[in-house]
């Protein structure tokens, strides 16, 4: 599942390439989609293809190429009988397509529907792409049993990775991270961060002079860079639980 700038942008691509066999500029990009600079052309791309859904084409300018859509109608290179792309997803913000993770006033605090002492049960939202931004979940009728040893004070929700870009840090595809509320963290840090408003990804803060870097720990992914004002920290990794 795209969010609405996402399939907004992958549908352009594809129809300029069938019309013309050109993929379009980032300046046309960026004026099809009503934005307001290249940036967050770069950063729709970036998602894309991280998702599968296109890939760039090396020492070739303006070379996109379109491998799947959305619909899962085959196009491009994509091999019949790939696996359907539907995850839940969690993104927050200012997209009209999506809300924030949870408000504070409906996040469970650590003693919220205790289990018999012996664990808490802390609220599974969805998943969250350690790699590429994911859509909003409010859901908290799913909960997961959580040592109270991994807890401190303060809220906690947790989050199933989908992805590999947190990998050298030991976060795996599957695994299920254990997130305290909080807004802000320290440098280095792995955070659920808040992009330009729209979109959520997990990742490793560093702040440098007057710009946020988000870190994958995952060399094939590349850092992000933005604004103090284009990030938002929604929460700081606490635990992480995996299932063998």
């Amino acid at each position: 599942m795209l969010t609405r700038k996402q399939h907004q942008l992958l549908t352009f691509i594809n129809e300029r390439l069938n019309a013309t066999g050109v993929a379009p500029s980032f300046d046309e990009m960026k004026d099809a989609l009503g934005l307001k600079s290249k940036s967050g052309i770069h950063r729709l791309i970036t998602g894309l293809e991280e998702r599968g859904f296109i890939r760039r084409l090396a020492h070739r300018a303006r070379a996109l190429e379109v491998l799947r859509l959305p619909d899962e109608t085959g196009v491009g290179n994509q091999q019949s009988g790939s696996e359907p792309f539907a995850p839940q997803v969690i993104e927050g913000g200012r997209n009209p397509d999506a809300s924030p993770i949870i408000a504070p006033s409906e996040m469970p605090g650590p003693d919220s529907g205790s289990s018999g002492g012996s664990e808490i049960d802390v609220p599974l939202l969805g998943k969250i792409a350690a790699g590429t931004p994911i859509e909003a979940l409010r859901d908290t009728t799913q909960h997961i049993g959580v040592p109270p040893s991994m807890l401190g004070r303060g809220n906690h929700y947790c989050l199933e990775v989908a992805g590999d870009s947190m990998v050298d840090a030991g976060i795996l595809d599957g695994d299920t991270v254990v997130i305290r509320r909080t807004n802000t963290a320290d440098n280095g840090s792995i955070v659920v961060a808040l992009v330009e408003g729209e979109e959520v990804t997990l990742k490793r803060l560093r702040r440098r002079n007057n710009s946020v870097a988000l870190e994958a720990a995952n060399p094939a992914y590349e850092t992000r860079i933005f604004g103090p004002d284009q990030v938002a920290v929604q929460g700081e990794l606490v635990g992480l639980i995996r299932q063998y």
